[in-house]
């Protein structure tokens, strides 16, 4: 049994496309764990997944003036330290980085063990932590063929996000329903990673100009 670890954090959209490839994973019968935080929103999204999580040490490499810039490169050395010692003890074939500062001192672990890493960008340009991962990656992925672009040539790979099963068996008329929407006008459906500012647009646009 080939054994994979799974690793991101930091958000949702970090820890999201991991669990969307749990079960299939699960098909390919791979032993799988999580690496994560301590207490970060990864553990609470891993949990109901039935696979064993691991937390680890963690800091945030800000490119702006915080107190915790002066604690934090000590915590990232340590979530290192606790890197290798648990893929001592879990022995991967493979990790797979969703990104997020957590998985920087994992897969800085994994190159000085010679463990293959694989990174997933979902962004169009990669974030810092990515950046950081990226060197001890033997392949990235990504979403945009613009981000291509923006990465090594021989490393990455236009694959696209994995999504969950569950999101393309949805029923229209329930969705409807729940929303206390009717079928007789269209919907609009906006996304934008909880940024407040485009809520608000988005709202003021559909009460200025459609008077609803």
């Amino acid at each position: 049994m080939k054994k994979i670890i799974l690793t991101g954090g930091g958000s949702a959209g970090h820890v999201t496309p991991n669990i969307a490839l749990i079960p299939r994973l699960k098909e390919l019968n791979y032993d799988i764990s999580y690496i994560g935080s301590f207490d970060g929103i990864e553990k609470r999204l891993i949990e109901d997944c039935g696979i064993p999580y691991y937390g680890i040490s963690s800091g945030k490499l800000r490119r702006y003036f915080d107190i915790k810039n002066f604690s934090d490169p000590f915590r990232v050395w340590k979530g290192y330290r606790q890197s290798i010692v648990l893929l001592k003890k879990l022995k991967p074939d493979i990790i797979f980085s969703k990104g997020g500062f957590v998985a920087v001192p994992l897969l800085l672990a994994a190159k000085h063990l010679g463990i293959p890493a694989i990174v997933h960008e979902s962004d169009l340009t990669p974030g810092l932590a990515n950046r950081l991962a990226i060197p001890a990656a033997q392949k990235v992925c990504c979403n945009f063929p613009e981000t291509l672009n923006y990465l090594p040539a021989d490393k990455a790979i236009l694959t696209g996000s994995p999504i969950r099963s569950e999101l393309l068996k949805g029923n229209r008329i329930r969705a409807l329903e729940r929303c206390h929407f009717t079928a007789n006008i269209p919907v609009l459906l906006v996304t934008g990673g909880g940024v407040l500012v485009l809520n608000l647009s988005i709202r003021a646009f559909v009460k200025y100009y459609l008077n609803y």
